[in-house]
């Protein structure tokens, strides 16, 4: 392999994607493929990426992991190695992380998947100095019904180390409740990869215009890009690398949209030098009549509410009290008791440039102005909320909960938490379900299992007892000779089978669990 023009090294580039599963429990995945392709197009564009590129597409885990274990030996020091994984990711009993291939079985993850540690042990024999991870992963159930957690992929725990950059689409795993709809936090693992794709395809990712793509570009770019879009999911980013890496050079200068200012034509000198310089200016070339004031979306909040096991079972709708801040009527969120001035510190964009000082990056980044707190405007404050836009108060929500959802899981209300400073978005509200213990039954995933103690002449004889169930009275058959310890399985009387699509849908899939009844035999 020859020399890359963008380093002394060699420059590769391995993509898995995984949408297809045997196992039907893991929902197909729609992206997957076209991101693979659409992402190994502009790492492989020699005016862009020039990375020498190999796809894994819907691969058993033996062959992922052997082209994992060939993309990581012989390398030299110099060598720029970047993988790219877009699958279902799951967890074990014990919270170990694993991406699944075509042949995965979801309860044998250790000998059917690729372990996030096989793929740290590759990492940490390898040579090269730079290794680029990018994760784009559905978390959807990516919990195993005994799995241990605190609802959160650790990435950087699982893959993190010297010399490395882990760039994922969330961490989270919980999931989002929106309409007639239940998804996961991420919704859909393509708006991660499209960002990166859009952004090094444009040259967009080049924040400082210097013609460069660094992988810390590419993050802030991806997750500006998710912000904006109103996406409800949270790209995270781990690095530990010894100098700037450079992932892409641009093949013609960004164009940046700017409110109030035509999108401009055909690329000239002078849009180019514009490009330049476009961090400074972000909310347009020349000071408009009416000043841009920006606001802030509220903090997501989170609380936990009690739920009996039949109402997590059949599902139930609840009202529940939220003590949240809510938009100030005397000033209507604006925060400003009379008509305010432009802020003379920002020119009425609420946003300065400051220069940003660390390992990774030293190029100037525009933060909010401390002068007017990012309003862009200034003025006497309203004396009801003291300028925040907000106050106090206390809202009561009714709440859809659907059938077949467990303790721990949860679900996301939309639009439903705090309203922003300044008027912004609402940001959203969490609800945790917390399932109380039942005096009979005891739930284990979608099956209930419960204790049935009779005397030995009934062992020994057989009989019909009656059971009190979720779904009132069933009549149990004791078998003649049952032994003690033995379960008897009643079908279909367990809870409902919640099953949640690679888009997020959720949907009854008409299948429930079981109930299995464990006899003890006395004296």
């Amino acid at each position: 392999m020859a020399d890359s023009p963008l380093g002394t090294g060699c420059r590769d580039a391995l993509l898995i994607a995984t949408g297809t599963y045997d196992d039907h429990t893991l929902s197909t995945l729609r992206s997957p493929e076209q991101d693979c392709a659409g992402l190994a197009d502009v790492l492989a564009d020699p005016r862009i990426g020039a990375f020498r590129t190999e796809q894994v597409r819907d691969a058993p885990a033996h062959q992922a992991m052997r082209a994992i274990e060939r993309f990581f030996l012989n390398r030299s020091r110099n060598d720029l190695l970047l993988l790219h994984v877009s699958c279902h990711g799951i967890k074990d009993d014990d919270g170990h992380l694993y991406f699944a291939a075509r042949d995965t079985d979801r309860d044998l993850p250790a000998s059917t998947a690729v372990p996030a540690a096989f793929l740290r042990d590759r990492m940490e024999r390898c040579r090269a100095r730079t290794i680029i991870v990018l994760l784009d992963c559905c978390y959807s159930g990516a919990f195993l019904p005994s799995a241990k957690g605190d609802g959160q992929i650790h990435v950087r725990d699982e893959l993190g180390g010297h010399g490395r950059a882990i760039l994922t689409a969330t961490n989270r795993t919980e999931y989002a409740w929106e309409g007639k709809r239940i998804e996961s936090a991420a919704p859909q693992p393509s708006r991660f990869t499209g960002a990166l794709i859009e952004g090094l395809r444009t040259g967009a990712a080049d924040l400082n215009g210097d013609g460069r793509i660094t992988v810390t570009e590419l993050y802030d770019y991806a997750y500006e890009s998710l912000h904006r879009a109103g996406v409800k999911q949270h790209p995270r980013m781990w690095a530990d690398l010894e100098y700037q890496v450079t992932i892409a050079r641009t093949v013609e200068a960004p164009i940046r949209d700017s409110p109030g200012v035509s999108p401009p034509g055909p690329p000239t000198q002078e849009t180019a030098d514009l490009s330049k310089v476009a961090i400074r200016d972000l909310f347009g070339a020349a000071k408009a009549s009416r000043p841009y004031v920006p606001v802030l979306r509220g903090q997501d909040a989170s609380i936990r509410q009690e739920f009996t096991l039949e109402e997590t079972v059949f599902g139930t709708v609840k009202d529940i009290t939220v003590d949240t801040a809510v938009m100030c009527s005397s000033c209507s969120g604006s925060g400003w008791a009379t008509a305010a001035t432009c802020c003379e510190a920002c020119q009425g964009r609420g946003e300065r440039l400051q220069s940003k000082r660390g390992f990774l990056d030293e190029s100037p980044r525009v933060r909010p102005c401390p002068t007017c707190q990012g309003r862009g405007i200034a003025g006497p404050l309203c004396s009801q909320c003291d300028g925040n836009g907000r106050v106090p108060g206390r809202r009561t929500l009714t709440v859809k909960i659907p059938a077949g959802v467990d303790n721990g899981t949860r679900i996301q209300f939309a639009g439903e938490g705090e309203a922003g400073p300044g008027g912004g978005e609402p940001a959203d509200l969490y609800l945790e379900v917390v399932e109380l213990p039942h005096r009979v039954f005891e739930r284990r995933g979608d099956d209930l299992h419960c204790t049935l103690t009779i005397p030995q002449a009934t062992a020994n004889t057989g009989d019909m007892v009656q059971l009190e169930t979720l779904d009132g009275t069933k009549t149990v058959r004791i078998p003649q000779g049952i032994r003690h310890g033995q379960a008897l399985r009643l079908a279909k009387l367990g809870a409902t089978h919640l099953k949640v699509g690679g888009w997020g849908e959720a949907f009854n899939a008409g299948d429930r669990g079981d109930i299995l009844v464990h006899v003890e035999i006395c004296d």
